[in-house]
């Protein structure tokens, strides 16, 4: 199967949501992930922690990054939910059982 001709979620979006699975994810493996440049992804990531969405720490010689959920989505449409919400919904918890 191809890659998708659109999606419902931005490189910002996929960016961030490498980061909240992954918090010592390298930009590497987020351009990876996402179908992106790694020059691209450092740029997202740029853009996201200067918008306040994430922080980064230097930990040895890599990065590892802390989400902030609990800030709003940037579109007027969504802007009432927060990106906790939105992981909440693409990622809900998992049953300790192991059934949905």
């Amino acid at each position: 199967m191809g890659s998708p001709g659109w999606t419902f979620l931005t490189n910002h979006g996929h960016v961030l949501l490498c980061i909240a699975r992954d918090p010592g994810i390298r930009l590497r493996d987020i351009a990876e992930r996402v179908g992106i440049t790694e020059r691209a992804a450092q740029r997202i990531v740029a853009d996201l922690i200067e918008a306040g969405y994430i922080t980064r720490r230097r930990v040895g010689r890599r990065n590892s990054y802390q989400v902030h959920p609990e800030m709003p989505l940037r579109h007027p449409v969504e802007q009432a939910h927060s990106v906790g919400e939105l992981f909440r919904l693409i990622e809900p918890p998992r049953n300790p059982a192991g059934r949905s």
